[in-house]
Order: structure tokens, then sequence, then C-alpha cells
């Protein structure tokens, strides 16, 4: 038997041997003033650490100022500042393959772990509806880096440097600011738009995720969403789903084997055929690898309504669990109060609501490999009667505490913290049985 682990350390050997940049696994170059590591081993599974990680395959050049990681087709990746201006040691930059910079904080740790499950806490540079963290990118050495990298690393000495580093050194300095987000464009125009929400769940796997769609458009238009596009609902065809595999596997190039989880988009994948679902899933496993992937695991996250819920094929969920994933799904609720819902714009009734949270909690009850999690909104000027009859679903309806079928907040602003919305969740997550968290509206 294959074991993943044993595919891995295959991944290794070949680097070590067949890459024709760097010919040396884990080689160290050392100046008076940079050091260069090329093929560093960073964690190879996901894990929830109160101390900082870095998952895959990378390399990493270090300078008396600077620590730089780039991946495996030599784009920078991850960057920090060494200097005491620098926030906190613990604390760095991830660019994302969409060109959005992401600055990782510790919040605290317990603080933020509490709210969001995870112990740093991503700060965006867009505007989003979260409710803790600060203005990072208001500071001046985060400032520079985001601005400046490619000219730092542009101006580090690179003479006398074995052949190996200094043609690596080319490679990272032929990825500009520019062709950086020249690529991601390319991404956004092979999926036919940029993804711009991801599903909570993603947070299982940093949101390094390779974005298929199967779908366009969202089934119900809300009033309320500031996310959703206003395409009108439409499914992919086969053919136009394959082309978007070859062509991913073809941008992510060499770094695809540190991914190891598939987001099938846009808004409401499961709204669609069952065949054409299960389809995609396989053809994307087989042409991406992910079984030869670095990372251990394989993850599938996709959204669904409350009416693609309702009427999925009940087989469906017997072959997702099947597969050789852990499958997420997100649901949006929103709301088990018909007044609510009608404020929202939302054009379901609270009985229908009702019958999708029970139907997700007997599809968490009966399948080990499928969480199905689900989002309600919370704002100060929603009713009394929003509040009460969520606390029917996530207390009184239950008689134990639940590991799975994570209930999501989020609060309906954004770009505007408010102490009372934060009280509020912390109050309906000590009462909640369910793990419950606030929702980071992140985009790819």
């Amino acid at each position: 038997m294959v074991t993943q682990s044993n595919i891995s350390k295959e991944i290794i050997s070949e680097l070590k041997t067949n890459d024709h940049i760097n010919k040396a696994f884990q080689t160290t170059y050392l100046s008076n003033n940079i050091k260069i590591q090329l093929n560093c081993e960073g964690n190879s599974a996901y894990e929830k650490v109160s101390f900082p990680l870095k998952y895959g395959l990378f390399s990493r050049i270090e300078t008396p100022d600077y620590i730089f990681e780039f991946n495996l087709n030599n784009e920078i990746k991850h960057a920090k500042s060494k200097t005491k201006a620098w926030i906190h040691p613990s604390e760095w930059l991830k660019r994302t393959i969409g060109n959005d910079w992401i600055y990782y904080s510790t919040g605290g740790y317990s603080g933020v772990f509490e709210a969001l499950g995870e112990y740093y806490l991503p700060n965006l540079m867009y505007p989003t509806n979260s409710l803790i963290g600060g203005k990072p990118f208001e500071d001046n050495e985060i400032d520079t880096i985001v601005k400046n990298w490619h000219q730092i690393i542009s101006q580090l000495p690179d003479k006398n440097m074995p052949d190996n580093f200094h043609q690596w050194f080319e490679a990272i300095r032929h990825h500009s600011p520019e062709s950086l987000e020249k690529k991601a464009q390319m991404l956004f125009d092979i999926s036919g738009s940029r993804v711009t929400v991801m599903p909570p769940d993603a947070r299982h796997v940093d949101y390094n995720i390779i974005p298929l769609n199967i779908t366009d458009g969202c089934l119900y238009k809300c009033q309320f969403c500031k996310v959703k596009n206003k395409k009108k609902f439409s499914i992919r065809s086969q053919q136009n789903i394959n082309d978007q595999i070859i062509r991913l596997k073809q941008l992510y190039n060499k770094d695809i084997i540190n991914y190891n989880a598939l987001f099938l988009g846009e808004h409401d994948a499961l709204n669609t055929p069952s065949n054409l679902i299960l389809n995609a899933v396989r053809k994307a496993y087989h042409t991406f690898e992910l079984h030869k992937s670095y990372m251990k695991g394989t993850y599938l996250f996709m959204f669904g309504s409350v009416d693609s819920l309702l009427n999925a094929d009940k087989h469906l969920y017997k072959k997702l669990n099947d597969l050789n994933f852990k499958t997420f799904i997100n649901i949006g609720l929103e709301s088990y109060d018909q007044t609510t819902l009608n404020i929202l714009g939302k054009p379901l009734s609270a009985k229908k609501v009702g019958q999708a949270f029970k139907k997700i909690q007997d599809i968490n009850d009966t399948f080990i490999n499928i969480e199905i999690s689900c989002n309600f909104v919370m704002d100060e000027t929603l009713p009394d009667s929003h509040y009460d009859t969520l606390m029917t679903l996530i207390r009184e309806n239950i008689n134990s505490p639940k590991p799975k079928g994570t209930i999501y907040l989020s609060p309906l602003k954004f770009g505007s913290p408010s102490r009372q919305v934060l009280y509020d969740f912390y109050k309906l997550k000590a009462q909640s049985r369910y793990p419950t968290f606030l929702y980071l509206i992140q985009r790819l």
C-alpha cells in the first residue's frame, strides 16, 4: 500500500535530484549579509497551535532586517521584519494566490481562538465584517514590506554565489509585483471571476484552496448580502469544468504539491446534479494529483443553500462520504425568525430554515467524512426574536454538546466593529451546544 507519507518522501527525493534550479535539498548558502535555504520542509499537516507554523515546501532568504519565503514557483509567499519596529516576533505577512497581503496577528491567542477557532487572526487589506483586530497595514514597517519587498530583494548582493543559488535568486527577482498581479488575474479569468468569499471552514487549511467553478451566481439574491454577485444562477458544462482543471494545473504549476484542498464554486455548488459534482471532484483529484500532495489529507469545500440542501439527491452525501476527502459544506441560514428573514430580504420561510437545520444535523450524525456548517447573521439592529429563535436551534432543541455542525455568526456590517455585537457573540457562544465561531469574510 502506498501511503501519503511515502508519496511525500518521493516528492522530496525528486526535488533533491531533478529540480533544475535547486540541485540540493535543504541546501544553505551563507554570506556576511544573507542566508538562503532552498527546499525547506514546513509542516505537512494543518494544526491548531499557538506558535508560528509554515506549511509545505518552500525556500527562504534572510537578511539582517527581513525574512522572505517563496513557494515552489519562486513567488513570494511570506515576509516579516526582524527589526524592533515589527509589531510582534510571532506575526507575519502572507501573500495569497489572489495577490492579497494578509497580516497574521496573535490577537492575544486565547481571544482569537475563542472567536475564530484559530490561534492567528487574518488581518485583511480590504473591508470585511471583522469584529476584532486592528489596522496593521497602517504600520510603517508592514507598509514598507508590502510596497517595497521586491526592491529590497533586488538590491541584495548576489556575486560569488554558487550557480544553483544564483539561478534561484534570479528566479525570485523575475516575479515582480506586476507579474504576480498578472498571474492573479489569470486565476480570475480561468474561473470567470474572483472568489469574493470563501467558505468559513476553509480556515482548516489556512484558506489554501484550488478554486473550481461548477456553477455561477446564487439562488436567492438576498438584499443584505455584500459579497455575492448579481449573476443569474447557472450550471457550468462538464467541458468548461475540464478546461478549468487543465488551466488551473498549469497555473499552480510546481507549487500544486503544496495544496490538498479543493473549493467548488461559486455560491451554491450544491445546487448541481450529483453526477456533475462527483465527476468534477474525481477529475480534479486525479489531475491535480492531490493524493501526492506534501500536505496530509484531502479537503473539499463548497457552499449550499437551504433549497439545494433539502433537494439534493439523498445518495449524494453517501457518495461524497466515500470519496478521498474530508468534505465541508456551508449553508447560509441567516435566521430562524420570519421577521428577520423579511428584513434581510431572504426569500425563505422560517419553517424551511428549521427543516434545513434538522437535515444538517442528520447528515452530520450519519456521515463521518462530511460536516455541514451553517451561518446566522448578527447585528444590534435585529429584533430580539432573531436571537430567541436562534437559541431554540442551538441550545433548547438539543440536550448535549455536539462536536460537529459548526455555527458561524456573521456580522452584517463591514468595517464597523461593534462592542455590542462582539458581546452578543460571546454570550451566544457560551450558551450554544455546537462549536460556534465568528465568520470572517475572506476572498481568494
